[in-house]
């Protein structure tokens, strides 16, 4: 199997360098036979194409490689898209259509942590909503007409909603068969009433499953007053962007938030830190890179539920179980979470407790 590695801008090479000491260690345990290829993206990109993310890159994804591990980007500080400052994150999820942005946000009861019994998901759709640089055919849905008025459209479609309902569904049926929609169609009348009127189609076809419909405001307020009342959570874009950061801190950090981004019709899946790309803190070695060794981890478990291999399956669990491991110890963690291990160190600690969880296997 092929990976593709972006490791894009600020702390990206550094959290993605231990990733692949941890993937690597999974690789040669479970027999993955894992290869990997690095693509220039982000400011380095700029620099050498003129644009931080090219066609030819996102084709390659596309067509030679079995999965994509994707490092932090500095979108903030791109320049226009004109001048080559290209969204990388969403060029991936346009580009491939990767339209599932599956979030899980758990808390752990050796960490300290805001929301206790927290274990849920949160499956964001991420191709359409109100982001302007991904809801329309030419152009942004973004405008100004005159320099005292500003208007964004949003788009929400009938089978963009459909699909990302259909996920939910199907992973609820994994868990504990729930799944809480949450809307704004008392206000959005059409755009959210579109996306619910989906929810309600899909759920007749999972009748085992329970399911729920939150008010967004209404829904933050319930994920800080009970979080454990929640299991599989599905949303646009935009209101699964913010609660999803929500959640993820509630639960400990958004530096323990691993994400995923696929598409179950294509096979394609980029795994993706939740968190952004620090900038203030890139070269000093002491970023925690467990989002984005949670993400490989997902990926590698989404790849192998996919094409039915289990051994792609135990590696991502044991990559799971050995950062809980290893983050179990005041003494292996890094910074964020009180401890004083650097990113290197933090992931070949995790690197050896995949080799040791495979030998004891």
């Amino acid at each position: 199997m092929r990976i593709m590695t972006l490791p894009c801008d600020g702390i990206g090479p550094e959290i993605m360098a231990a990733t692949l000491d941890v993937v690597e260690a999974a690789s040669q345990k479970f027999d993955l036979g894992l290869t990997f290829h690095e693509e220039e993206s982000g400011f380095t990109s700029l620099k050498n194409h003129g644009i931080t993310l090219r066609d030819e890159v996102l084709e390659r994804a596309r067509t030679e490689f079995d999965g994509v591990i994707l490092g932090t980007q500095s979108h903030m500080d791109y320049p226009p898209v004109v001048e080559g400052g290209r969204n990388v994150s969403a060029g991936f999820r346009i580009g491939l259509d990767l339209y599932a942005n599956v979030r899980p946000a758990r808390s752990r009861d050796f960490l300290e942590n805001k929301a206790a019994g927290m274990d849920l998901v949160i499956m964001r759709e991420a191709t359409e909503g109100f982001y302007p640089d991904r809801n329309m055919f030419q152009g942004v849905g973004e405008m100004m007409p005159d320099p005292d008025m500003a208007l964004s459209v949003r788009k929400i479609t009938r089978n963009g909603s459909m699909r990302i309902c259909r996920e939910a569904f199907k992973l609820a049926m994994q868990r504990k068969k729930k799944v809480a929609a949450i809307h704004k169609a008392n206000s959005f009348l059409m755009t959210d009433g579109l996306f619910l009127e989906c929810f309600r189609d899909v759920a007749k076809e999972f009748p085992e499953v329970e399911t729920e419909e939150l008010i967004v405001d209404a829904f933050a307020a319930l994920l800080v007053r009970k979080p454990e009342t929640y299991d599989v959570v599905v949303a646009t874009n935009f209101y699964g962007d913010i609660l999803s950061d929500l959640a993820s801190e509630l639960s400990g950090s958004l530096g323990l938030a691993g994400s995923i981004n696929a598409n179950a019709e294509t096979g394609l899946c980029c795994a993706q830190a939740q968190h952004g790309s620090a900038p203030d803190i890139q070269g000093q070695n002491v970023a925690n890179p467990t989002s984005l060794i949670l993400s490989a981890a997902m990926m590698l478990t989404w790849l192998g539920e996919q094409r039915g291999v289990t051994k792609l399956m135990d590696a991502g669990q044991a990559i799971a179980d050995a950062v809980d491991s290893v983050i179990d110890e005041p003494a292996n963690r890094t910074r964020d979470l009180g401890g004083t291990v650097n990113t290197d160190a933090f992931g070949r600690l995790v690197a050896e407790a995949v080799a040791a969880r495979a030998l004891a296997a």
